[in-house]
């Protein structure tokens, strides 16, 4: 008697059997397709990486090595600091709403989660509109120190907020944010990387829009020597908006990542995904993986998602890589462009000629890039304070 073994799939993959003149064959296919990632709050389910995992092959695994170990993390690493017109609350795993939308994807939100014993809430009152912004900081203590955390932000029925998460210094730090915005909410949320140039920081972030709910979800990273933020927002009420923007300018060595995920679950949605980022340095890198998936119910949607990448130096690198499932026809429109080239020489030649000098003109064609994005964010001195940024990248390119 033979018996035949069927091989269990390896994490992320699938199992997939051809079948043909009698015969069957088993092989693992690996998952493509956002939406068919393995979710599970066990960090045993998922497996190390290997790099060669649909959502893991452009992150170097040697540097964010220390996220993906399941250990405590050490005393004092990352501290908490709240200010702004929210009182901060806690809660504990099982304590609602904490996990109502947050399902981990990969192995480190999975540890983050097991080993955030309490998260962070932060809970907008219904029909509340805050004239300031709520202002989380986390500052780290030492880029040998590993960290992790969850913060819960709920905006309530009508309620109008917006929440700055900042990081600064330096850690290991596994992070998640989960998001829940309530029918009739506008919520803005705008997450900050300004760390030191040892830091690693892997964040995941999952929001859910309720009927006719708004989020803008901005990431804006600068500092940091590796920096992995995955936005997933679901778009599941009619009439939601979810509007996802990134800024990015990186040097070298820096890696900066995000895998940006928009799910249309409802009819008449909207979405807009913009993300620019600029390089600038020898191995220098940044990586912008963008998902959109139009489900069988989301008629009438308009959905557009774009990367655009400006290569400042030789030896940078900007991969880009836009997706889009759609599953129904009945929509209202739905497109996705990426685009990476070099400095164009051509509106330097145009700036110079008239009498605008070299450096000048590299630093007006720079930030009437960047800018864009920058004017998304509805706060007036976080504008200026990263314009400031922008400008004190660009100075450092060129006295480099």
């Amino acid at each position: 008697m033979t018996t035949t073994t069927t091989p269990r799939p390896a994490p992320g993959s699938q199992a997939h059997t051809d079948g043909g003149w009698g015969q069957t064959s088993t092989s693992v296919v690996p998952v493509q397709t956002r939406s068919a990632r393995m979710r599970s709050y066990d960090p045993a389910a998922f497996g190390e990486p290997t790099g060669r995992e649909v959502d893991w092959k452009h992150t170097p695994l040697a540097r964010i090595a220390p996220l993906l170990q399941d250990a405590p993390g050490d005393a004092g690493a990352v501290s908490i600091e709240v200010s702004g017109p929210l009182a901060a609350a806690s809660l504990e795993i099982g304590e609602a709403p904490r996990g109502e939308v947050f399902e981990p994807e990969d192995l480190p939100a999975a540890i983050a989660w097991k080993r955030s014993a309490e998260a962070l809430y932060l809970a907008v009152p219904d029909e509340a509109e805050l004239d300031e912004p709520v202002v989380v900081t986390f500052p780290g203590a030492g880029a040998e120190l590993l960290a992790h955390a969850h913060v819960v932000i709920e905006a309530r029925p009508h309620s109008r907020a917006t929440v700055v998460l900042r990081h600064t210094g330096a850690a290991r730090f596994a992070q998640n944010v989960e998001i829940i915005v309530r029918p009739g909410a506008s919520l803005e949320v705008v997450s900050v990387q300004q760390w030191d140039d040892d830091a690693v920081h892997a964040a995941a972030h999952q929001a859910r829009v309720e009927r006719d709910g708004t989020l803008r979800h901005t990431v804006v990273s600068f500092g940091g020597g590796l920096v992995r933020v995955n936005p997933s927002v679901e778009l599941a009420g009619a009439g939601s908006q979810g509007e996802l923007y990134g800024l990015a300018f990186a040097d070298a060595p820096q890696h900066l990542e995000s895998q940006v995920y928009l799910h249309h679950k409802g009819p008449h949605t909207r979405g807009d995904v913009l993300y620019k980022a600029a390089l600038q340095g020898s191995g220098a890198r940044t990586v912008w993986i963008g998902d959109v998936l139009i489900g069988p119910h989301a008629e009438g949607t308009d959905s557009y998602e774009a990367n655009r990448n400006l290569v400042l130096t030789e030896g940078a690198r900007a991969d880009s890589i836009p997706n889009l499932e759609i599953e129904t026809g009945a929509i209202e429109g739905a497109g996705h462009a990426s685009a990476t080239g070099r400095f164009d020489d051509e509106q330097l030649f145009y700036l110079q000629a008239r009498g605008i000098r070299e450096d000048e003109a590299r630093r007006l064609v720079v930030l009437g890039f960047l800018t864009e994005i920058v004017q998304k964010i509805g706060i007036g001195s976080l504008q200026e304070e990263l314009s400031s940024l922008i400008e004190a990248e660009l100075a450092q390119g060129a006295g480099e």
